[in-house]
């Protein structure tokens, strides 16, 4: 579980799974279809910075 919050910590694929309560290949299926939150890749790894990932959430909520 993460509880410390940094704008621009960049978390690993497992972490932001975690953060969104998703599976790793939900995140995996969705950047293959250019779907999902933005994230960085440097050489094969992938991250995510944790702002990206507010703004995500924030951006996809429904309110009725």
């Amino acid at each position: 579980m993460l509880h410390n919050y940094s704008p621009t910590a960049l978390l690993t694929e497992e972490q932001a799974a975690e953060l969104l309560a998703l599976s790793v290949r939900t995140l995996q299926a969705w950047r293959l279809r250019g779907a999902g939150p933005r994230y960085v890749r440097a050489g094969r790894a992938i991250r995510y910075q944790q702002i990206e990932l507010v703004e995500w959430i924030s951006a996809n909520t429904v309110t009725r």
